[in-house]
């Protein structure tokens, strides 16, 4: 027996003492590779059933993974289910949320302990998928037990789906769309630009027609989070009239953030977009339009914009701001040539009928409709718009937009050259100021005003004309192409109303009209005189043109009712003076015109001309009864001797100067614009 010693013990308890820490790590290590074994080879489809439960419990909506579970663990786990289904809440018209043959999900763990549900990648092969709003908020995607509840809403960073479709419903929008779509195997998704996820929606938007098409990276990116190189997309939709195609790239689906794409748009009427999306534009005829979209943050951008307004041109850039209390669009539009019949329904007129469909650089402008053709039309000779000015959603966003013409065509009634404005709407209240209009070698200038918060609308208006040509602004009338002289006019008119025909039968306020010295034709007096001789002269030697010293017209309006304050016309040939009403409620008028020749000449019969009738069919003839007398002088004279019947026409010529200053001082006489 051999005994230790006590240097051999000491050795021994050395040496254990080394041997410790490997034999630990050697434990870890197997506990570990035991730990790795158990999640490698862990038949995960014994949690199927809890998982299955748990979920369930927890969203208060049947969950299943119906044949296989597998789970990859690290900081982000890596779900794979062959099979699963996803309930949507009892409200829902579709049963399922996500219905699908396969599913990889990745889950970030750390989140959950917070109750916030991360997916940073999502795969579906096969899904069916019902999205559901209602109008109190609540949403088949928010994961809520209680299903008035909005619940919590899963932060999906990446979806990548394949042949599948997708049913969105939202009653409060009108909305009823199914969409179908798949990946194309044959296109390589890895090469950069490739378009191999395709879709096709069918369905309604706003309650109209809607369908949709088009093609984008296979990789859809959704969380507003996620960090990605933008993928590519080509989209071609319709809803209602309205046509948009457009070609770029978008940074994430969700949010349409970072939308770098050329669109063109094409449709019926830009006042329809508010209906679609929210933007208040007017009236217009049929549309074709293209620009450069981006979007950053809550901001649209159209730059680069060019297009046809009916006959109209447009270009310029626009862009609209969601991203304040309400939305803001701004920017500045131009027009090298605006066809004044373009501008017929802003004030609710029909759109000029054409035919066919015209192709331009910025698409196609569609036909105007038959329906469009009729809006506006009236019958009985009334000619003043009554189709109703849809005011009340000017309340829904902002605007600060300048607009400029470089030439009017298409207007005879009142021959504009040039216009600018500048459209400013702030909470309701629409200011067009300034408003400037290049008319018959004149301006119109001024500002109108209209505060649709009242009910009715309430409308002011102050315009004033300065120096317009007679012989440009009544081009339709050849007698009137070698006459000048400028015509100056003011406008300022308070109204409450909601279309042109009802803001003119309840206007008051003041019009005053001044024309300027300067040379006339004859013919119209000779015309407005009944001289016969004159007439005849005219048309055996030609037109004689007279001085214009001054003339003048000034009106009282009265919920609606113009009355004359004074009409006094002088020349060197001829003094009208005249008064008389103009109803523009029903839209009837009686004028009386008292001419008094300053020469003597045959067939003068010095009666006053009475102008009535309506807008759409005026008439023009001399009083009878004031013609009556000197028509029975006459005759008498002509049973005597025939010859002596042209005494009782001869004019002594008694008219007298009208007072020019005076009525110039009156008439013209400037205020400031209020604004």
């Amino acid at each position: 027996m051999t005994l230790a010693t006590p240097a051999s013990s000491s050795a021994d308890a050395q040496g254990a003492r080394r041997r410790w820490p490997a034999r630990l790590a050697i434990g870890l290590v197997v506990l570990l590779l035991a730990l790795v074994l158990l999640i490698v080879f862990f038949p995960w489809d014994w949690l199927r059933g809890p998982i299955n439960r748990y979920v369930s419990d927890k969203t208060g909506r049947h969950f299943a993974i119906t044949r296989h579970l597998d789970v990859k663990l690290g900081r982000t786990a890596t779900v794979i289910a062959d099979g699963i289904e996803f309930a949507n809440p009892g409200w829902a018209q579709d049963p399922y949320l996500v219905k699908a043959e396969k599913a990889e999900i990745g889950i970030r763990l750390w989140p959950l302990l917070s109750g916030k549900v991360v997916l940073p990648a999502v795969t579906l092969q096969q899904p069916e998928i019902g999205l559901q709003m209602e109008p109190d908020g609540r949403r088949t995607w928010a994961l809520g037990k209680d299903s008035s509840d909005s619940g919590t809403t899963p932060d999906i960073g990446h979806l990548l789906v394949d042949r599948g479709q997708l049913h969105f419903l939202a009653a409060d929008k009108g909305a009823d769309i199914r969409v179908n779509f798949g990946i194309d195997q044959q296109i390589d998704k890895d090469v950069p630009g490739a378009l191999p996820f395709s879709f096709d929606a069918k369905g309604s938007w706003k309650k109209q027609a809607f369908a949709a098409s088009g093609r984008t990276g296979s990789l859809l990116q959704l969380s507003p989070g996620a960090q990605t190189a933008p993928f590519p997309v080509e989209l071609k939709a319709s809803a209602g009239q309205t046509r948009l195609a457009a070609k770029g790239s978008i940074g994430n689906l969700s949010t349409l953030e970072g939308v770098d794409a050329q669109a063109q748009m094409q449709g019926q009427n830009l006042a329809d977009l508010y209906q679609l999306i929210g933007v208040v534009l007017p009236d217009t005829p049929p549309y074709a339009v293209k620009g450069h979209l981006t979007k950053q943050g809550a901001a649209w951008d159209v730059a680069g914009l060019q297009g046809k307004l009916g006959s109209s041109d447009l270009s310029g850039h626009l862009r609209y701001d969601a991203g304040g209390a309400k939305a803001l669009l701004s920017g500045e539009v131009q027009s090298k040539l605006l066809d004044f019949n373009d501008l017929a329904p802003v004030i609710g007129l029909a759109p000029t009928p054409t035919k066919g469909s015209r192709t331009t650089e910025a698409g196609t402008v569609p036909p105007v409709t038959a329906a469009a053709a009729q809006k506006g039309k009236r019958s009985g000779g009334k000619v003043l718009p009554t189709a109703k000015l849809d005011l009340e959603k000017l309340n829904a966003m902002n605007a600060d937009v300048s607009y400029s013409a470089q030439k009017i065509e298409h207007i005879e009634q009142l021959p504009l050259d040039s216009g600018k404005v500048h459209v400013k709407l702030t909470d309701g209240l629409l200011v067009l100021d300034p408003l400037d209009l290049g008319v018959a070698g004149g301006h119109i200038a001024g500002h109108i005003r209209v505060d649709s918060k009242q009910s009715p609308p309430a409308v002011s208006t102050r315009l004033e004309a300065r120096a317009l040509q007679i012989n440009r602004l009544f081009p339709s009338i050849d007698s009137s192409k070698n006459s000048f002289g400028n015509v100056s006019l003011r406008v300022d008119l308070q109204a409450r109303g909601d279309s042109v025909a009802t803001l003119l039968a309840h206007a008051n306020g003041e019009t005053g009209l001044l024309v300027g010295s300067g040379r006339f034709s004859n013919l119209l007096l000779e015309f407005v005189g009944l001289d016969g001789a004159e007439v005849i002269k005219f048309f055996l030697r030609g037109d004689k043109e007279v001085r214009m010293r001054c003339g003048g017209a000034a009106f009282d309006v009265k919920n609606g009712l113009m009355t004359s304050k004074g009409i006094v016309f002088d020349t060197t040939d001829t003094v009208v003076n005249g008064d008389g009403r103009i109803n523009l409620a029903d839209e009837s008028m009686y004028i009386t015109l008292r001419p008094q020749p300053k020469d003597k000449s045959f067939l003068s019969l010095r009666s006053p001309l009475i102008i009535q009738g309506t807008f759409g069919d005026p008439s023009a003839f001399p009083d009878k009864g004031a013609l009556a007398g000197r028509a029975a002088a006459a005759v008498a004279l002509g049973l005597i001797n025939p010859f002596l019947a042209l005494a009782a026409t001869i004019e002594t010529g008694p008219g007298e100067d009208a007072d020019c200053q005076r009525l110039l001082t009156r008439t013209d006489a400037p205020k400031p614009v209020n604004r």
